[in-house]
């Protein structure tokens, strides 16, 4: 593996395992995984999602591993580096411009956590649900003051980044993933002691398979595609500071455990407090903003010290989850400008984060002061989430897992996969076929049916 250039390393195997867990630990696992299980059956979505971490996420994620590692540059160039020129290398292009614009939208709602975490710390989420929906979109549509959060979310990002590889992203998600696990298990204890906090656990534990079908089964593969970061850039970008003696495939597993454990954990979290108060696991994408105050509020009501610390807890796990996949995010962007444009890494990390919150600026206004900027029926956040989710992922994932199981040599993906003969290759069999084969057949069936094609 050649390096033109000496490029910052990630210190410790606990380093690699914690920043790369934290890229793709977020609002996808905290926010989105608990209300999609909520809407397809509890743990049959769960089990089923498992399935899909380890037959699609697991394969992706080593995918771009070997592309990151190998490359031992940004995105971009990794991709191009493994080519070795020619068309391919727009795939890793792709994926950079695929973090960039997630990374404008992202932000805004990075800055939503923030601002309910001021909001639970003054008081101001007391009220029933129609008074915390009127907050939430008040807030949300207001010209101002959801630009201020953005803004703010992205200067803690850009702390980070300017700070390098391991003096900021590694040492800062030392202390970040623990706080998020430490945040977690305080919240679920609090959820699970409340009065008919059983029924939540039945419903997350005993699966109803009644209630499976095709779409049940494309939410779960589209679910572990989105939670586990595939595709943004993060991942590939990440593993190019990994060492030549990191276990590629181990830490795959080892950072899927992680964001399935999390995801579990959300669960436990937010299902036996929705349970105790009556309110319907399947409320949707409204789960966290709008619904849960007002279940933390009425759960805790003969311990309202408890609830009042429960929900700014809440609120404070969501913003660190939210900060630790920004940062992954802004960090694609830092890298590529630092070294295609070859300036410095302050300066380059200003230039993203004075762009992004520009971009950011641009779709948060949409949602409220300027609701008409947008196109084909979308506002410009709205469009943004599309383009990105539905069209700029699953096609990069699939092109990557095309390029790398039919395209790039099978000895140099052997290689990178066992370490040059120094790991066990005795999965490399099983990897390579889901790469050739499963992966790219399960990503088209996600596309097609977010088309409504099936």
């Amino acid at each position: 593996m050649s390096k033109t250039t000496e490029r910052a390393n990630f210190g410790s195997k606990l380093g690699v395992i914690l920043a790369t867990a934290g890229s793709a630990v977020g609002l996808g696992n905290v926010w989105r995984f608990p209300y999609m299980a909520g809407e397809n059956g509890g743990a049959a979505f769960i089990i089923i999602y498992i399935v899909c971490v380890l037959i699609l996420g697991i394969p992706c994620m080593v995918a771009e591993f070997i592309i990151g590692r190998h490359g031992a540059a940004n995105t971009a160039r990794a991709y191009e580096r493994m080519a070795g020129g020619g068309a391919w290398k727009y795939v890793g292009y792709l994926g950079v411009l695929t973090g960039f614009l997630i990374t404008g939208y992202y932000a805004v709602v990075s800055g939503w956590c923030l601002q309910y975490v001021f909001g639970a710390a003054v008081g101001t989420l007391k009220g029933d649900a129609e008074y915390v929906k009127e907050y939430f979109t008040a807030f949300s549509s207001h010209p101002v003051k959801p630009i201020l959060t953005m803004v703010a979310f992205l200067a803690m990002a850009h702390f980070v980044i300017v700070r390098g590889v391991r003096n900021g992203i590694e040492r800062m998600s030392k202390l970040m993933m623990p706080l998020l696990f430490i945040l977690l298990l305080v919240i679920v204890v609090a959820s699970c002691m409340l009065p008919g906090a059983e029924r939540g656990l039945a419903f997350l534990f005993k699966p109803e398979f009644s209630k499976v079908d095709s779409g049940v089964f494309l939410g779960a593969l589209g679910q572990s595609f989105y939670s586990l970061s595939i595709a943004m850039g993060c991942i590939c970008t990440y593993a190019s500071y990994f060492s030549r003696r990191t276990n590629l495939f181990n830490s795959a597993l080892q950072i899927s455990l992680v964001d399935c454990l999390v995801a579990i954990l959300a669960g436990l979290m937010i299902f036996p407090a929705a349970f105790s108060v009556g309110v319907a696991p399947d409320s949707g994408a409204s789960l966290v903003f709008i619904t849960l105050p007002n279940v933390f509020q009425q759960a805790f009501t003969a311990m309202p010290a408890v609830g009042y610390v429960v929900s700014i807890l809440f609120y404070l796990l969501l913003s660190v989850a939210a900060l630790t996949s920004l940062i992954s995010l802004h960090e694609v962007s830092t890298a590529f400008l630092q070294e295609e444009a070859r300036i410095s890494r302050p300066k380059a990390a200003l230039i993203v984060t004075v762009v992004c919150a520009i971009m950011g600026a641009f779709c948060s206004l949409s949602l409220g002061a300027w609701e008409g900027l947008g196109l084909f029926g979308k506002s410009l956040f709205d469009l943004f989430d599309f383009v990105t989710g539905q069209i700029f992922l699953p096609i990069g994932g699939m092109l990557t897992c095309i390029f790398l199981g039919w395209v790039a040599q099978r000895k140099v993906v052997r290689d990178e996969f066992t370490n040059w003969g120094t790991v066990s290759g005795a999965f490399f069999g099983i990897f390579f076929f889901c790469l050739r084969y499963v992966c790219p057949v399960s990503i088209l069936l996600i596309f097609l049916h977010q088309f409504g094609i099936i």
